[in-house]
């Protein structure tokens, strides 16, 4: 995974002096996701900044584009090198019906690792 450089928008105009983000900010990122060195597919996403204190936290979506369709994930990100666990939401085309649960690492070098545990559910009630 090849992390772009994320863009921070400044959606909260009431700012505390001197701090770079605010409540309800948003950050968004489009990534570049690989297997074996091939390009596969890419991210694309938002995060809300949800608390600044006592530490930074961020509400995100993900949208996850792959050969077949397209993977929806939330998760919650803080700063520094924890790892994320976006939940597995939804899914186009091949992924239509999905669920499951995954782990974003950063390496720190603008790279990292994705790996998704993808559940197919049963469809629900034909015509209900």
């Amino acid at each position: 995974m090849v992390f772009s450089p994320f863009t921070l928008v400044a959606a909260n105009n009431v700012r505390v002096p001197n701090s770079p983000i605010a409540l309800g900010d948003e950050i968004t990122f489009h990534d570049l996701l690989f297997s074996n060195g091939k390009q596969v597919g890419d991210d694309v996403g938002s995060c809300a900044v949800a608390a600044i204190t006592p530490e930074l936290l961020a509400n995100c979506t993900a949208v996850f584009r792959l050969p077949g369709g397209n993977i929806a994930a939330q998760f919650v990100a803080i700063p520094g090198p924890t790892p994320r666990e976006p939940a597995l939401t939804g899914g186009t085309g091949i992924y239509r019906n999905v669920g499951g649960e995954g782990t974003l690492v950063e390496f720190g070098n603008g790279k990292g690792s994705l790996t998704l545990h993808v559940l197919r559910f049963a469809p629900r009630g034909e015509g209900a």
